[in-house]
């Protein structure tokens, strides 16, 4: 039996259901939940323990990274569902952007070379939580803000890519 070419096509999953899932509208909500894990993330941060708030930032990222991906419709496993040339416009938007999260599955080692990229935030962190209290006021500060930035810029470029599937053509309407 073949399959029906559908006459809809949507780049961010569940839009054709939820016609307010936009772009921005996706955007905010995964804004909302980085805010949230990043607070977290600065709650452990306060804790004097070295190492602990490290495990934690990398931890955060390892679970949100992935779900910020599939909230854009771009796992490995919902690009390797689009059709060839769609496929190869993800791929391509993912190397012109230097998206080095983007479709990819998020693991640990990944995670640690990004968070080598925002480095001095957080190894001024380290430094920051041996003063004692203000220093971990800083320490909780620079991790939430080093975990929003890491997050924001996945999140752009995310909407970058998706942005360049929104302008193709549906499948099927040549």
């Amino acid at each position: 039996m073949a399959q029906a070419i559908p006459t809809e096509w949507e780049v961010v999953p569940g839009a054709a259901d939820d016609p307010g899932k936009d772009l921005q509208a996706v955007a905010k909500r995964c804004r909302k939940k980085v805010t949230q894990r990043a607070l977290f993330a600065a709650g452990v941060a306060m804790v004097p323990i070295p190492g602990l708030d490290w495990l934690t930032d990398v931890g955060v990222l390892v679970r949100l990274l992935p779900l910020i991906n599939a909230e854009f419709g771009l796992t490995p496993e919902q690009i390797e569902r689009l059709a060839p040339d769609r496929r190869l416009v993800v791929y391509k938007a993912i190397s012109a952007g230097s998206g080095l999260l983007v479709g990819r599955v998020v693991t640990r080692d990944l995670v640690l070379r990004l968070i080598k990229l925002v480095g001095v935030r957080l190894t001024t962190q380290q430094a920051a939580k041996y003063v004692p209290l203000a220093g971990q006021a800083v320490s909780a500060a620079l991790t939430f803000t080093a975990l929003k930035f890491v997050c924001e810029q996945h999140i752009r470029q995310c909407m970058a890519v998706a942005r360049q599937l929104q302008q193709l053509p549906a499948p099927g309407s040549s």
